[in-house]
């Protein structure tokens, strides 16, 4: 779940099944069912239907942590430019860097350092559209010691110049949960 409307959709979907939601909050959901209302494949089946799954797999868990971590860091939260994006994740996990490096590369197929970078290019897509800060602004706010780092991260990542991309009709913004795929 990358998203309150998430939270807002299973907590109606399973409630209308018979599930007790004790706890719902972004990737994670803490649930007692009753056997004879419904059933751990039903639940599956519903998450299933939006695009959810059930993790059983600690590792997974961790990585889903970890992708969780840096959505909040880079989009949900004020970006402190200042705080290095690996000791974020290594004072939020208790874990050294190569270990949720490694981890995550292991189980996804994309490094950690471009899922990130795939995210802040994201977010720099947002701020571009709002159109309330220069790109100057923007490059600092996400963290790039310039705006022709920014710029060339930007057409490395998109294909398309800044400019390129504020004259495009069609943005080509992804949702979080697609950015890992490129979509």
């Amino acid at each position: 779940m990358v998203c309150s409307c998430c939270i807002h959709l299973l907590r109606k979907e399973l409630s209308t099944d018979g599930v007790d939601i004790q706890e719902i909050k972004m990737g994670m959901i803490v649930l007692s069912i009753d056997r004879q209302k419904t059933s751990w494949k039903k639940i599956e089946r519903i998450l299933g239907s939006y695009g959810f799954e059930i993790i059983r797999d600690k590792e997974k868990m961790l990585v889903d942590q970890i992708k969780q971590a840096v959505i909040d860091l880079v989009h949900n939260s004020t970006f402190n430019a200042m705080v290095r994006n690996s000791d974020y994740l290594v004072e939020r996990f208790g874990m050294s860097y190569p270990y949720i490096s490694s981890l995550f590369s292991k189980k996804e197929n994309i490094t950690l350092e471009k899922f990130i970078i795939l995210h802040k290019i994201e977010k720099v897509k947002e701020l571009i559209e709002y159109g309330e800060l220069t790109l100057s602004e923007i490059a600092y706010m996400m963290g790039y010691s310039s705006v022709q780092y920014l710029s060339t991260q930007f057409k490395s990542v998109t294909g398309l110049s800044v400019t390129e991309f504020k004259v495009t009709p069609d943005n080509r913004r992804s949702g979080l949960d697609k950015v890992i795929d490129g979509e």
